[in-house]
């Protein structure tokens, strides 16, 4: 996020922020060459993350607070901010609460967070954009780490509200660790010990807790054991918050308080501006399924999730990972997704085809993928690879399903 991110030319912060969203709910490009990202750690968990994010804007609107040289607090009472901000949270019962500035929450972060120096601060508050956030790098003396709080609202009880506490398969990224709970006052919180990086390649770890309330209240708490997620040396084993301290951390009071101050405004989940290019209800994995040659095995799926989803599948010559994306109203990005050389069917139905390597780090491992659009602005993308994940080496020589078989998946009506 803000920091030295920056240097990611793939990553930059007010890029990534809305383009993760463009690239998953629009334009849908880069899911041809990853069609996980809306089910994985880079999909269903960093996602929605940013689509929290991207509601706040640019790196632009951002009001930086002590940029530059490194803030040595003096011994702070985690306790003793939280019992502030639930007396602050009380009051506001009763009344509107008062905007919270990017500084009030750098220093509810930083009285929370405890003793260390601080410094590359960056914060934004209820009343400077439609949702805060707060990032540092920390040090407690064991090496510098990037902490980053972000605040928004989802629709309770929703799909969204639901998947942001699920942990991500591990058919698609590597993580050490990763559970669910349901506290006391009833909010869920998943806690993921996971990598920047799925398939490895630098050992940047990415720990983070995700929390919802009942009442819809989303806090996203994300640590690193580096100064920035991308780019940046490892500067310690392990991040400095352990799983019990990030959960303590998401679930304070202080971030609810700046949730409630926020402006009102449609929760992501019901968002007339995310319509465009938003899945079908239909359970994925079901379906595909039922749409599956004669002669395979299932070993993992994606359970009922909607728009997006996977099987793992086997043919008794290898485990081959299977995936589905589903979209409505997507036909204004035909131009930029279907060239001229697109085929057209008699129905109007254009159809793509791409057989490429796979791009998440496995040894030999190839994506086939067809790509449909319906007239009516339906999206059906389906993708085989020659390996049950992406991100481990080839068991095959090509994937289970040929691109015949995709097509007539791809096709079939049962996706309306």
């Amino acid at each position: 996020m803000p920091d030295t991110q920056h240097s990611d030319p793939l990553d930059p912060f007010e890029e990534r922020l809305t383009a993760g969203l463009h690239d998953a709910g629009n334009a849908f490009e880069t899911d041809r060459a990853a069609l996980a990202h809306a089910g994985a750690l880079k999909g269903r968990r960093r996602l929605l993350r940013r689509r929290n994010a991207a509601v706040m804007g640019g790196a632009a609107g951002i009001a930086l607070v002590g940029v530059g040289g490194a803030l040595l607090l003096p011994s702070g009472n985690p306790a003793k901010a939280q019992g502030s901000a639930a007396t602050s949270t009380r009051a506001s019962a009763t009344s509107a609460p008062a905007p919270l500035s990017g500084e009030d929450l750098l220093r509810k972060l930083t009285l929370l967070v405890g003793d260390g120096a601080y410094s590359k601060t960056v914060a934004r508050g209820t009343d400077e954009g439609p949702s805060p956030y707060v990032h540092v790098v920390y040090d407690d003396g064991k090496g510098k780490a990037a902490i980053e709080v972000g605040m928004g609202r989802v629709e309770p009880g929703s799909d969204e509200a639901r998947q942001i506490t699920k942990c991500p398969a591990k058919v698609f990224t590597h993580y050490d660790a990763c559970g669910t709970n349901r506290l006391a006052d009833g909010s869920m919180v998943m806690v993921l010990q996971g990598y920047e990086y799925p398939d490895r390649r630098v050992d940047t770890k990415l720990w983070s807790a995700e929390l919802v309330t009942p009442q819809g209240q989303h806090v996203s708490v994300s640590e690193w054991n580096a100064a920035a997620e991308k780019d940046s040396p490892i500067t310690r084993s392990q991040p400095p918050l352990s799983p019990a301290r990030l959960t303590k951390l998401a679930a304070s009071d202080a971030w609810r308080e700046a949730i409630d101050a926020m402006p009102e405004q449609t929760p992501t989940g019901t968002s007339t501006a995310e319509t465009s290019g938003s899945a079908l209800n239909a359970p994925i994995a079901p379906t595909l399924k039922r749409l599956l040659p004669k002669g395979f095995t299932v070993s993992d799926s994606s359970g009922d999730d909607s728009g997006f989803g996977y099987l793992v599948v086997d043919d008794g010559k290898g485990r081959s990972l299977v995936q589905v994306n589903v979209q409505a109203n997507m036909s204004n990005a035909e131009d930029e997704l279907f060239g001229s050389d697109a085929e057209v069917l008699s129905d109007g139905t254009k159809v793509a085809t791409h057989q490429e390597p796979g791009e998440k780090g496995g040894a030999g491992v190839v994506m086939w993928t067809v790509d449909t659009l319906r007239t009516d602005g339906t999206r059906v993308v389906i993708s085989a690879f020659n390996s049950g994940a992406q991100d481990t080496a080839a068991t095959r020589k090509t994937p289970a399903l040929t691109t015949k078989q995709l097509r007539t998946i791809a096709l079939s009506p049962n996706w309306l």
